[in-house]
């Protein structure tokens, strides 16, 4: 008698955002909110703002009807997304009060989003990185709504003119045991580069600073050893970890040549098999190098919809990479299910 095949895992794109007016409407004339968005254009520079304001008006329809983004979905292809807010939503320069409000907002508006086609579209939260102490809480917020976990940038100002919070500070070791406790995901999404003005031309803000952030992200938590404190963290990179993966050779080299550069137990390459990360790095050759870095379960389907720095066809963007069947099938959908405890 033959085996009946198993069931196609659905297609599954862990990157896509959503845009969320109440959240803009709570900070709007805040203290802080200038400031940040002068540091912003400052960052970008003014060729890339007259380009990003009509790009994402263009797009408001997919960032927050819930009938269109269900008809781009079918015509991409994808089954399911993992629908996170806008990073320009994080607002990490807003005070405890502010920022405690700006991620309930989130929170509800992304499950409320979500709602209205649970069978397709599963959610992330936010918590405020500028007040670690506000994680745990915030996160159990979060899933309360019924959001999978929480999206977070790669650092923070500090409070009150604090150093920087980088996400190796042991002020997060609270939302970090929260996070591995409830199996929440965390969603790692940078926001804004500080290198600034080097980066203020031809949209290298974006081209070279997230990945960078990325790369200097997950290397404070590898180097800190937050990852051998909670080895069950389930955090997903997006741009598909930035430099980092295909780069780890140097990291290994510094780990075992330099004393200090043994914060963590083992060579930071290891570590890349506690991580997840998603597929969008624009190059079927770098994609095949990720997946030869991590391994073929650890990468999974992204498209960063509905921007102009994801892609239109993340499933052509994959099939391009000429990869055997099984991880095909493991990055479009089998590996999303799992995380997501769909299968």
């Amino acid at each position: 008698m033959t085996e009946p095949r198993p069931q196609s895992p659905p297609t599954i794109d862990v990157h896509a955002h959503l845009l969320l007016p109440e959240v803009e409407e709570a900070v709007a004339g805040q203290a802080g909110l200038a400031a940040a968005r002068t540091l912003d254009a400052r960052r970008n520079g003014p060729d890339a703002l007259a380009v990003n304001g009509p790009m994402v008006g263009e797009r408001i329809p997919r960032l927050t009807d819930v009938a269109v983004r269900l008809a781009a979905m079918d015509a991409q292809g994808v089954d399911i997304q993992l629908v996170s807010p806008s990073p320009s939503h994080y607002h990490y320069w807003a005070d405890l009060q502010l920022a405690e409000r700006v991620c309930q907002l989130a929170n509800e508006g992304t499950a409320a989003h979500c709602a209205k086609a649970p069978d397709r579209l599963h959610g992330l939260g936010l918590v405020p990185l500028q007040h670690p102490g506000l994680g745990p809480a915030l996160l159990d917020h979060a899933l309360a709504q019924g959001l999978r976990g929480v999206e977070i940038s790669s650092h923070a100002p500090g409070p009150g003119g604090a150093r920087e919070v980088e996400l190796s500070d042991p002020r997060l070791e609270p939302f970090w045991a929260r996070a591995e406790e409830t199996g929440a995901l965390v969603f790692l999404h940078p926001f804004g580069c500080t290198l600034d003005e080097r980066l203020d031309r031809w949209y290298l803000s974006n081209t070279v600073g997230q990945p960078t952030e990325n790369a200097v992200a997950l290397s404070h938590l590898i180097f800190s050893g937050v990852l051998d404190r909670h080895p069950g963290l389930r955090l997903i990179a997006a741009h598909g970890g930035g430099y980092l993966p295909t780069h780890i050779g140097r990291s290994d080299h510094a780990w075992r040549a330099r004393p200090d550069a043994r914060g963590c137990a083992r060579e930071p390459s290891s570590y890349l098999e506690q991580l997840y990360f998603d597929s969008l790095v624009h190059d079927p050759h770098v994609l095949r190098e990720l997946l030869l870095a991590v391994g073929p379960r650890r990468v999974l389907l992204g498209s960063d919809f509905p921007f102009d720095m994801g892609t239109e066809d993340p499933v052509g963007a994959l099939r391009a990479a000429g990869l055997p069947d099984d991880d095909f099938h493991a990055v479009r959908g089998g590996n999303a299910a799992a995380l997501l405890t769909l299968s």
